[in-house]
């Protein structure tokens, strides 16, 4: 495999972590709240998937059990935000490095201990594509973060679900006055957010790169935020800029491997400084942002 099929085989797989916590954080924004604890509930979700995939031998159970914890972090950040109405930017960080802190407490006896992953399912016929065919042949995981994506855009354009979420986002008063439990949406959009963060970290640890090492999510869960704001609040935006920063993470590893005469920090740094980039560019359309943009975002929310 040279390294064209490499970046094309991996760019899927690379960017399902990115995807997973975005989409999340996407339904989060979208009900008026930001989270930017995501780091933190990634990691916790890691070191929860790989500890209970290491002892059970069952990928299901590790994501469930990710997905549940992370669940529960996000529960506390909700608690704080929506019930003493605290600042969501000062709350999501000391959720973050309260993540971090257990995923590091728990993880500690497992370091540099490995699993096993999960098995290529290949699409018949597709897979078999010369320089493309590895495209069609991925993990389950990376299958139904696909179906995912397609979900999360089904329920917040075309389901009453989803214009509540976004009515709550908009205008929370005034959502409040025709009947929605405001409240309650954005406390249901947390915890599917906790979720979401839990599966992506379970997915970073146990399927794509199976081994337990302290600071392996290693920003992922900064850039998936950043997603969501390079998306402009659209799922399809935010799906194809997943992408985008799984195809820089792997070009920063073909060029390493290949030997190409720049320091491997420089190359290491390369989806990070895509990230500053990026956002920029996207900030400086004020037009773009005042589009899409969410009224109420990060406004604490009073009856």
């Amino acid at each position: 495999m040279n390294a064209i099929e490499f970046i094309i085989a991996g760019m899927l797989a690379a960017a399902t972590p990115f995807l997973l916590a975005a989409l999340g954080e996407l339904v989060v924004e979208r009900s008026g709240v930001i989270n930017l604890g995501l780091e933190g509930l990634m990691a916790l979700g890691a070191a929860i998937a790989f500890i209970v995939v290491y002892q059970s031998g069952s990928h299901i159970l590790g994501f469930i059990a990710a997905g549940i914890v992370s669940a529960l972090l996000a529960l506390i950040f909700a608690f704080v935000v929506l019930g003493f109405r605290a600042n969501q930017v000062a709350a999501g960080l000391a959720i973050g490095i309260l993540g971090q802190g257990l995923s590091a407490l728990f993880g500690k006896t497992y370091e540099s201990l490995t699993i096993k992953g999960l098995p290529k399912l290949a699409i018949p016929g597709l897979s078999d594509i010369p320089v493309v065919g590895g495209l069609f042949s991925q993990d389950i995981v990376v299958w139904l973060s696909l179906a995912a994506t397609f979900g999360v855009w089904f329920m917040l354009n075309r389901t009453k679900t989803g214009l509540v979420i976004r009515a709550v986002g908009e205008n929370p008063k005034a959502a409040h006055a025709i009947g929605f439990p405001v409240i309650a949406v954005r406390l249901a959009a947390i915890v599917f957010g906790g979720a979401m963060a839990g599966f992506a970290g379970a997915y970073a640890a146990t399927v794509y790169t199976p081994l337990w090492a302290d600071g392996m999510i290693a920003g992922r869960g900064w850039i998936a935020i950043a997603l969501v704001v390079f998306g402009t609040w659209l799922t399809g935006r935010v799906f194809l800029g997943a992408c985008m920063f799984g195809l820089v993470s792997l070009l920063s590893l073909a060029a390493q491997a290949s030997g190409v005469g720049l320091p491997s920090q420089l190359l290491s740094a390369l989806p990070y400084i895509v990230t500053i980039i990026v956002l920029g560019i996207i900030s400086a359309d004020r037009r773009l942002l005042k589009l899409n943009g969410i009224a109420s975002l990060g406004e604490p929310y009073e009856r």
